[in-house]
């Protein structure tokens, strides 16, 4: 169940000849795939490219269709290896993941793919998560490319480039048999705009086809001697044929006049910003008209030398603008001026900043600087001065608006296992706290502040690994969530802590999806998935790889038998990895999943109780034990009106889901009373209204009663 369905959308990949498609690029992508003839589609999912992924799910139906075989991927590498089926045959597959993250997993598969060479076309599509809204470490994906010399796309965020972007990059890659890349950062995948579509095309061979008459090339297997040539087939054919295809058919765009100055290299994923901040310095206009030069790199490698070379020859200066570090398109550029014999001057990390996301305010800075340096004339008076007054406002913001760090959602079933896991440290003594990727790494942040180190997905385990020593007397605690689980951690951590007779504590964060990523199923979800086989007990995995001690804990919202599980791993005279898997089901998911259907019954006039919860004001004592174990976004405080007292209560506001937590951390740590349930009931029965007409009149009684004793003070 992802958390957005495409199930409409999809239908206007149908479009033929000459309509006009509208819609997002995530979309955009999926019906170029279509457009180009793709045989096969694998990926997994990861930001920005996780509704490329619903996309593609939703649309089986079109894509069976055509042929086209679609695989929701289990991991990055599975994704990569999959395209091992245009190595020997003429079928154009694609796959799609996140960034660097993506490619650190699938590089075994990438090196081995890129060596070896392909007969069809081969797309990678990498999501690009750099900058300030990443959740990943900053890392380019660019290095990836350049290791292993596979060619890399970088169309101009709009439809119709990203949807030319996945065309040549099907033809790049057949005409040099090279694997290509095809990056798409979160403004390109997110864009909205039309562009003309095609007809859908059918693959020349499908999967089905290769299977019924398999070929065989020894020449593209990665072994001796073969791996040995493939290195000089690498620079002596495969890129000399990319280098005159990206020529022949002007994948790099030459904006501007022909004469000048100046002028700027860019990225094709930088065209939006760069030109952005010459409309807005008065030196372009809102169609794109400009009067700077603009070299564009639709492909950022291989860099053609050539016209590098033409365009820079004529000017003073040239800035580069390339996001991130290391700066390998400035050096590249700057190697082939030098060769060149080229007095140009070159520059780009310097009025453009060395590393970070280049946003609408770094970039008209950066050129703002690059253009008063090195042609002053094209500047206005103001832009022209040294010191160009700024409205400042983050010392205002960051004064006003609090910081807002990740955290778990309201409901998040993930939240009393942390809270479980602090009240056994707060009578046992801090552990070392091993975390993971995924939505329980939120567990670091306040008001838990839980773990130590994160190195991988699926990888909480393995990194708690270097402590297994009998001669401590405390024992490791690590995390791992159910996709980490299935996606690298089965193995990796659980397999090897078998192995290794490790002693450690390992709770696997059951929430029934890849939660993090959007939602989607795995090989443990709950759910009947039309496509997939699910309902496969984590529990039954673990003890299938060895573990000797498992723990199923099936309602996480029990803090105290989870508390109670934890410490019994904890003590337990038993050696060898104790394994709790805590299960609940997300609760974005489950209130995605179970809203529509209450809704749809209450309209049809059946019963329902939605529970909520509260504080009682009068026995609250304040002490806030339950916020401070809990954090749930609905927790807050109220404070009384009452003169005599002067610490504010606990209060739980509008976006309470009814999970219980509040209650269940207060219980397990102070036994708290104030505490209560209120069940709203729609569409209640005869009994149920007579019931609540009865309660009405005697508590109404009880309070008359109760109000008729109050002493009271009349002013005379």
């Amino acid at each position: 169940m992802a958390e957005r369905s495409f199930a409409k959308e999809v239908q206007k990949l149908k479009m033929g000849e000459g309509e006009t498609f509208r819609g997002e690029g995530i979309l955009a992508i999926t019906k170029a795939l279509l457009e180009n003839g793709v045989g096969y589609v694998g990926g997994y999912q990861g930001a920005p490219i996780s509704h490329l992924m619903d996309v593609l799910a939703d649309a089986q139906d079109i894509l069976s269709e055509l042929g086209v075989h679609f695989e929701a991927s289990a991991s990055e590498a599975t994704a990569t290896a999959m395209l091992a089926a245009s190595v020997h045959y003429p079928i154009r597959g694609a796959v799609t993941f996140k960034s660097t993250v993506g490619l650190n997993v699938a590089s075994d598969a990438l090196a081995n793919l890129s060596s070896g060479g392909v007969t069809g076309g081969a797309l990678i599509i990498v999501g690009e998560d750099y900058g300030e809204g990443s959740s990943i470490m900053q890392e380019r994906s660019h290095s990836f490319a350049t290791k292993s010399q596979v060619w890399l796309l970088d169309p101009r965020p709009n439809l119709p480039s990203i949807v030319k972007a996945v065309e040549n990059g099907f033809e790049l890659s057949e005409a040099s048999n090279t694997p290509v890349m095809l990056q798409v950062r979160i403004r390109c995948c997110h864009v909205h705009g039309q562009f003309e579509a095609k007809a859908n095309k059918r693959p020349q061979m499908n999967v089905a086809d290769a299977l019924d008459n398999p070929r065989r090339d020894l020449n593209r297997i990665v072994l001796p001697p073969a791996s040995f040539l493939h290195e000089q087939e690498k620079i002596t054919k495969r890129m000399p044929a990319a280098v005159d295809y990206i020529r022949e058919n002007e994948l790099n765009e030459l904006f501007g006049p022909s004469d000048a100055k100046i002028g700027i290299v860019l990225q094709g994923g930088m065209y939006n910003g760069v030109i952005r901040a010459l409309q807005r310095l008065g030196l372009a206009d809102i169609h794109g008209e400009t009067q700077v030069p603009l070299y564009v790199l639709n492909v950022t490698y291989p860099l053609i030398d050539n016209e590098i070379t033409d365009f820079c020859a004529d000017k003073d200066a040239v800035l580069v603008v390339e996001e991130g570090q290391p700066n390998y398109i400035e050096e590249a550029i700057g190697a082939m001026l030098y060769k060149a014999g080229a007095t140009t001057r070159l520059t780009g990390k310097g009025p453009l900043p060395e590393a970070g996301e280049y946003t609408g305010q770094i970039m008209l800075d950066g050129l703002r600087a690059f253009i008063r340096d090195h042609e002053p004339g094209l500047l206005s008076d103001r832009d022209r001065a040294p010191n160009v007054p700024q409205a400042d406002i983050s010392g205002d913001l960051a004064a006003t608006v609090p910081a807002r760090p990740p955290g778990f959602c309201t409901g998040c079933p993930e939240r009393p296992i942390f809270a479980a896991t602090k009240l056994v440290e707060n009578e046992l003594g801090e552990h070392h706290i091993a975390s993971d990727i995924g939505c329980h790494l939120f567990s670091i942040m306040p008001p838990f502040g839980l773990g130590a180190t994160t190195m991988g997905y699926g990888l909480g385990p393995a990194s708690a690994s270097a402590f297994n020593t009998p001669d401590a007397s405390r024992r490791s605690i690590s995390f791992v969530g159910d996709g980490g689980f299935w996606h690298n951690g089965l193995t990796s951590s659980i397999g090897n802590a078998v192995f290794n007779q490790n002693d450690g504590v390992i709770v696997i964060v059951d929430n029934y999806y890849s939660a993090a990523t959007g939602g989607q199923d795995i090989l443990s979800s709950r759910a009947d998935n039309r496509s997939k086989s699910t309902k496969h007990p984590i529990a039954d995995a673990v003890k299938g790889i060895g573990v000797n001690w498992v723990r199923q804990i099936d309602w996480t919202y029990d803090v105290g038998k989870m508390a109670d599980t934890l410490k019994e791993a904890l003590t337990t005279k038993q050696d060898g990895p104790k394994v709790i898997v805590a299960s609940s089901e997300c609760m974005l998911n489950r209130q995605r999943r179970e809203r529509p259907l209450v809704k749809a019954k209450i309209d049809e006039g059946g019963r329902v109780v939605k529970p909520r919860f509260g504080v009682d004001e009068d026995v609250c004592t304040g002490d806030h034990a339950c916020i401070r174990l809990s954090g749930c976004p609905s927790l807050s405080v109220k404070k009384l009106d009452d003169p005599l007292r002067d610490d504010p209560v606990a209060h739980i506001d509008q976006s309470c889901v009814g999970c219980g937590n509040c209650g269940e951390v207060a219980d397990a740590a102070v036994l708290c009373p104030s505490f209560y349930r209120a069940d709203t009931v729609f569409n209640p029965g005869r009994f149920e209204r007579f019931s609540d007409r009865l309660r009405r009149r005697v508590t109404g009684w009880m309070q008359s009663r109760r109000e008729a004793r109050i002493l009271t003070f009349q002013e005379q």
